[in-house]
């Protein structure tokens, strides 16, 4: 089972990561997965605290959500805390967010990212970079 955790503050964005998923298993006829969906960085590592015997196999996760880890992100501190378990060794994770300095905190992390004008813009690649996390 392909397990995949999402999160963003944003409605509008897990919904994007949702619909486009579900896309994506279905082009690629995987019918077992679980996507669980992050209202907040708290949230996710909540999830990441359930699921700790059986990792997600790919995590997406904004950078700006709540202000409560300032002076890094939300998403940063989220991604931190995911690496500090050993069974997430092998978890895959996305950054994608609006966030102007994406691509150097997302190197800091041994991460890949996404921004999300580029999302929009070029579905395909967003897709496509999915889809490498998932074969």
């Amino acid at each position: 089972m392909k397990k995949i955790l999402i999160a963003d503050d944003s409605y509008g964005w897990r919904e994007f990561h949702i619909t486009n998923l579900k896309e994506i298993f279905l082009e690629l006829e995987i019918d077992d997965y679980k996507l669980d969906i992050a209202n907040s960085a708290k949230e996710g590592y909540e999830f990441i605290m359930q699921n700790n015997n059986s990792p997600y196999d790919l995590v997406i996760t904004d950078l700006q959500m709540e202000e409560d880890f300032s002076p890094k992100y939300a998403g940063e501190w989220l991604i931190e805390q995911i690496k500090t378990f050993n069974k997430y060794f092998n978890t895959k994770i996305i950054i994608c967010s609006g966030c102007y300095n994406i691509k150097q905190i997302a190197e800091s992390y041994s991460a890949d990212y996404i921004p999300k004008r580029v999302a929009v813009a070029n579905i395909n690649n967003y897709k496509d970079k999915i889809i490498e996390y998932m074969s």
